[in-house]
């Protein structure tokens, strides 16, 4: 069952481990998500604290000088699914420690990362010719 609110709950489980450890790490909560016109899932993040969910270099340059103009990393996504092989499907281990990424600290939460387009939907009428897999 999926929290109300992702976001919420990451803010909620981060303060938690402050006030017991005194810490603040930042804290992904994932599911797994299913992708169009591929096989297998893949965790992705659905709520977030302590972080900025999206990495983005627009406008900077690259090692050779060019300008970049679509490079948007959803670093919380890549992480929840990096997360997700160790986690695994089966082996109840709800919580993954994630160590040596230099992250933006600013808040931002996790629905704010979406692109702000009218959703998509995309229908896949032709799942017969696959047959059995």
């Amino acid at each position: 069952m999926l929290p109300e609110d992702p976001d919420r709950s990451a803010r909620e489980v981060r303060s938690e481990i402050h006030q017991r450890t005194g810490k603040k790490p930042a804290v992904i909560i994932s599911d797994s998500f299913g992708r169009a016109w591929r096989l297998g899932t893949v965790d992705v993040a659905i709520g977030v604290a302590g972080m900025k969910p999206i990495k983005d270099e627009r406008g900077a340059r690259d090692r050779y000088g060019y300008q970049l103009k679509a490079a948007v990393a959803a670093v919380a996504d890549e992480i929840a699914a990096a997360a997700e092989l160790v986690m695994g499907k089966r082996a109840a281990l709800p919580v993954v420690l994630v160590r040596g990424f230099d992250m933006e600290k600013r808040r931002m939460d996790r629905r704010r990362s979406f692109s702000g387009q009218k959703p998509r939907i995309f229908f896949a009428s032709s799942w017969r010719n696959y047959g059995s897999i």
